[in-house]
């Protein structure tokens, strides 16, 4: 059970703000207005009781939920898409996996690209989904861990916004390898660790209603290489696009009482209730995007 207070979310942004403030990034004039910010979060009586508790929900079940509206307008469809479509784009035609293929988004492009598309996700519902989108491609059930593939067997394979929810890169980067053939291309594209860490994990709501967030778990850079290079995936490209800019609010509307707004808006809401704080926060990157390649640099 996680407690998701929006006092926690706001005043970390403004300690994130304030920190790089300490080390020189902003002057005074914005210390003292973060400052008093701090003390308006902490003064607010609505903020005080608008607390949630949250359940952790696995993958499989999250999906199940989240099928039906997973291919709405996403932002972080926005970051990864233009980075992964460069790189395979530059690739040659061949076998392509899209593992943890989710309603077929990437398969989509990899099938437009002239490949022969495979796609495995853990979720029966987005499978479904997935199939309608891409009917020329095969699509399989299966888990990132054991994917149903044979050894050495395709030429491409592209990951995206799936390597979040597993606790180790290790064992999944391994089976990567492990159904690449030699001098075949890996591509993953996933949430930046420093998003993670500041609460940017997708919202389900259970069957009974129940708020939920999706099992996520923080991976650094140095982990993808450490579990990259003894497995024989080499670096060829990183990319790490950063958010848009949040909009800063005209005077008439800073002066009015914050609205929390709904829970499936969190934390993306909350931001916006102290947006200096939430852009010095998130100054930096959204995603981090690999290529690698099996064998070779």
């Amino acid at each position: 059970m996680i407690c998701e207070d929006p006092r926690a979310y706001l005043l970390g942004l403004e300690g994130i703000a304030l920190m790089r403030a300490f080390t020189g990034e902003f002057d005074r004039d914005f210390v003292e207005a973060r400052i008093a910010e701090v003390r308006r979060v902490l003064a607010d009586e609505a903020l005080a009781g608008a607390a949630v508790e949250v359940d952790r929900v696995d993958t499989v079940t999250g999906y199940r939920l989240w099928s039906a509206t997973y291919d709405r307008p996403n932002s972080a469809f926005d970051l990864d898409e233009p980075v992964v479509r460069e790189i395979v784009g530059a690739l040659p035609v061949g076998v392509a996996l899209d593992a943890a293929c989710g309603t077929g988004r990437h398969a989509e492009l990899l099938a437009g690209r002239g490949h022969r598309v495979i796609g495995v996700d853990s979720s029966p519902d987005m499978l479904a989904r997935a199939r309608e989108r891409v009917p020329q491609g095969g699509f399989l059930l299966g888990d990132l861990h054991r994917l149903p593939v044979a050894d050495a067997s395709v030429d491409l394979i592209v990951c995206a916004l799936a390597l979040t929810h597993v606790p180790a890169l290790g064992p999944v980067l391994t089976e990567f390898a492990r159904v690449l053939r030699p001098g075949g291309h890996l591509v993953t594209a996933d949430v930046h660790p420093d998003r993670v860490a500041q609460g940017g994990v997708p919202p389900v709501r259970g069957d009974d209603g129940r708020p939920g967030r999706l099992s996520a778990h923080r991976h650094l850079v140095g982990d993808y290489l450490r579990a990259a290079l003894p497995v024989g995936l080499h670096v060829r490209r990183c990319e790490e696009p950063p958010l848009p800019a949040v909009g800063r609010p005209d005077a008439e509307n800073a002066a009015q009482p914050w609205e929390a707004g709904p829970w499936e808006l969190w934390p993306w809401a909350l931001a916006r209730l102290v947006p200096d704080a939430a852009r010095a926060a998130a100054a930096g990157p959204a995603l981090l995007v690999w290529h690698f390649r099996k064998g070779g640099s």
